[in-house]
């Protein structure tokens, strides 16, 4: 049996498992399942055929970040519909958080500076900027509409908008880092994460592969924190509160 259909199989078995548990379970998400795991073969089997020519061509690397950091961007600018500022709020602070750390572990350099290690540390640290922006304006957004007695209290008795919503906004903040720090704090005994097995079985030492990881794990850590305290700041004094 071909590898490929080895693949093909395994990926059945999976997805019927997955959209089987949702249906019977009532999640309602079985459609869901199969839709973004069709997306993810097509999308990364794209995304193998151009990366062949990005590694040959080193400043095609530029533009596939560009892509990466557009798609992010937009993803979690979606998710936070609801909220005034959102487009420009993500964009600001997912761009500084990623920013930042890849130009200190790609131009520093703290792991050697080549085309595959910035298009690697980019797409996982754009994708962790993604996730956190997203959880800390669902998180802002659910805790202004608990808290909001709290906040038009403070508002009554004279406090800015900012002042009334910046307990909220810290607790919104704290929240969305729990999944980074949780990874970090867990890794080797819980998981081995994507980082350290991939460089593995590209071929790198287990000592490799392991200061790759450790150099990721640390730098999602500084994207993520400050995407959301940036984000949650971008946020943080809303004209309105969003309706209960």
């Amino acid at each position: 049996m071909s590898e490929y259909v080895r693949l093909a199989v395994g990926l059945a078995v999976l997805l019927v498992i997955a959209v089987t548990v949702s249906y019977v379970a009532g999640l309602n998400r079985h459609r869901d399942v199969l839709i973004a795991s069709a997306r993810a073969v097509v999308q990364l089997a794209i995304v193998a055929a151009a990366l062949r020519g990005v590694f040959a061509a080193p400043l095609a690397s530029i533009a596939v970040v560009a892509v990466m950091f557009s798609v992010a961007t937009w993803t979690a600018s979606r998710r936070l519909r609801g909220a005034e500022g959102a487009l420009t709020a993500v964009v600001l602070s997912c761009g500084a958080g990623a920013a930042v750390v890849i130009a200190i572990i790609v131009g520093l350099p703290t792991l050697d500076r080549n085309v595959r290690n910035f298009v690697a540390v980019s797409g996982i640290v754009l994708g962790g900027t993604m996730t956190a922006a997203t959880l800390a304006g669902r998180h802002l957004n659910e805790g202004l509409r608990r808290r909001r007695d709290e906040v038009e209290a403070w508002l009554s008795l004279g406090a800015t908008s900012r002042q009334a919503v910046r307990d909220v906004a810290k607790s919104a903040a704290s929240e969305s880092l729990v999944p980074a720090l949780d990874q970090t704090r867990t890794v080797g005994l819980v998981t081995l994460p994507g980082a350290f097995i991939g460089a593995l079985l590209g071929g790198a030492s287990a000592t490799g592969a392991a200061r790759f990881q450790i150099v990721v794990l640390v730098g999602l850590l500084a994207a993520e924190t400050i995407t959301v305290a940036l984000l949650t700041y971008l946020l943080g004094a809303p004209r309105t509160l969003p309706e209960l």
